[in-house]
């Protein structure tokens, strides 16, 4: 049995581990782990890796939200009121309060269902489809929005 100081260093003089952008951009694009490597994994909703679709739909809505808050508050200075009463509460104290907490809460929102991205929902509905719903719904509510920011304006 050798001596620890005998054992001969086969190790190469650069690190291969080292950080750089570049293992950013090749381990965003060539990610190894799509799926579970065994079969007891299965029930393990979390992966290091997740569709591209969700990074679409959680950059889209979020930039919706943005939309929405921006849109709520010009409609609001043409005379339309904020039909949700929890918001109404917000923006009678402080705009900056009620953008602030409008665009926290679908931040949260938006990382929880991407983190629970593969989980089921009542054992039926796979979670990253609520994301496609919220998404739905914020360019149907910006596209509403819009609609009424032309009406008035005329």
């Amino acid at each position: 049995m050798p001596t620890p100081g005998a054992v001969r260093e086969l190790r190469t003089g650069a690190e291969r581990r080292r950080f750089s952008w570049r293992t950013v951009v090749f381990g965003f694009t060539v990610s190894r782990r799509h799926i579970h490597r065994r079969e007891v994994d299965n029930e393990v909703i979390f992966l290091d890796w997740h569709h591209p679709w969700l990074f679409f739909l959680a950059t889209g809505t979020m930039l919706l939200s943005c939309a929405d808050a921006f849109l709520t508050l010009k409609l609001i200075n043409l005379g339309m009121i904020e039909a949700n009463p929890f918001m109404n509460a917000l923006m009678s104290q402080s705009t900056l309060l009620f953008t602030s907490t409008k665009l926290a809460m679908t931040a949260f929102g938006i990382l929880v269902l991407v983190f629970l991205a593969k989980a089921r929902f009542m054992n039926r509905l796979r979670t990253g489809l609520f994301l496609t719903v919220f998404f739905s719904f914020y360019a149907c509510l910006v596209c509403y929005e819009l609609v009424s920011l032309f009406r008035l304006m005329e």
